[in-house]
């Protein structure tokens, strides 16, 4: 009887001290409507369902609203884009990177301005257009602010507006506007859209190398002809680009289960090729503005682990956390289940 107690006794010890189950509810911090951080959300939500997780899906403005929700512990997780302003908050606030999922390039569609046939291709040229940057939250205004800056370009020389994806879009098309940016991935509904809207055209960045150089959280990439169309051909040729790259953060108070949940799930979402990148080059383990998570690098650089490839989560989860913990528990009542026969013998004796 004692023996048996004191074995169920280090069991529930170890079991509480580990907490090897993780919660059942996670709120992950997206974007707005009908953007790429809104559907990807929704693929996490239906992924980690599988294993009995509730996903929360948090709406937000974008990458800098992300941040802080995630500083002030309103999200588990969030989407974010690099560049968005980032230093002040990896230096007092918990945040780990649970790796990079995509790549998110900077889309310029313009229409002509009246007496100027000339396709864009400099950011100069914006000078007193009604240019659309988004919302402060979304991370694209700073953003916008860094590449003025490259160019000595005084942002008062432009008109800018500050409206969300939506009206911006709706304002663009009534011409209302002479310019939109996002900086969204292409499964973005709104950028999807205008790819295909007749008399919308796509600025060519020519100095994508160079402003990578200087940017050190940009890279240049191409839209290669036709990608969009191709029975169209459409674009007809190609398109330079600038693209900063999205992690997928978290605090590090976040149970250590669920973030390999969510490296294992990004693994499936992100590792397919896409039009500015081949199969297997997202997720990344790189480094990036914020310390990678030990479970995340594990898990992206080695995939599933083992038990986890022929169990359930949840019993494989338990195994894989608990196992230390059951082998000292041997290993103390190994010793002891040697001298209980003998104590028994004497006492009946």
């Amino acid at each position: 009887g004692p023996f048996a107690l004191l074995a169920l006794a280090l069991l529930a010890l170890a079991y509480w001290w580990l907490d090897p189950a993780p919660p059942r509810r996670v709120v992950l911090a997206t974007g707005p409507a009908q953007s790429a951080y809104d559907e990807f959300g929704k693929r996490y939500q239906k992924a980690l369902a599988v294993n009995g997780i509730e996903v929360v899906l948090r709406p937000s403005e974008g990458s800098s609203a992300n941040l802080e929700l995630l500083r002030s512990g309103q999200a588990d997780l969030g989407l974010v884009q690099a560049g968005s302003d980032a230093e002040s908050v990896i230096e007092d606030s918990p945040v780990e990177s649970l790796g990079k999922l995509f790549l998110e390039p900077v889309w310029l569609f313009y229409r002509s301005p009246q007496g100027r046939k000339a396709p864009l291709t400099s950011l100069t040229q914006l000078t007193g257009l009604r240019v659309n940057v988004g919302t402060p939250g979304s991370g694209v205004p700073a953003l916008i602010q860094r590449l003025l800056e490259v160019n000595r370009i005084d942002p008062a020389s432009l008109q800018l507006h500050r409206l969300d994806q939506t009206p911006a879009t709706v304002a663009f098309l009534a011409g209302e506007l002479d310019a939109i940016v996002f900086a969204s991935a292409p499964e973005s509904l709104m950028v999807q859209m205008l790819l295909q809207t007749p008399g919308v055209q796509l600025m060519d960045f020519a100095l994508s190398e160079a402003y990578a150089r200087r940017l050190p959280f940009l890279s240049p990439v191409v839209l290669p002809r036709g990608v969009v169309d191709i029975a169209r051909d459409w674009p007809p040729q190609d398109v330079r680009l600038v693209a900063s790259t999205t992690s997928l953060l978290t605090r590090d108070t976040t149970h250590p289960a669920l973030q390999q949940l969510f490296a294992m799930a990004s693994r499936d979402l992100h590792g397919k090729g896409g039009w500015f990148h081949r199969a297997h080059a997202f997720p990344s383990a790189e480094a990036g503005e914020f310390p990678l998570s030990r479970e995340a690098e594990r898990t992206l650089r080695s995939g599933p682990p083992l038990l986890q490839r022929w169990l359930p989560f949840w019993l494989a989860n338990l195994v894989e956390r608990m196992w230390l913990a059951l082998g000292l528990i041997l290993a103390i009542l190994l010793p002891l289940s040697r001298v209980v026969p003998p104590l028994y013998q004497f006492r009946i004796r």
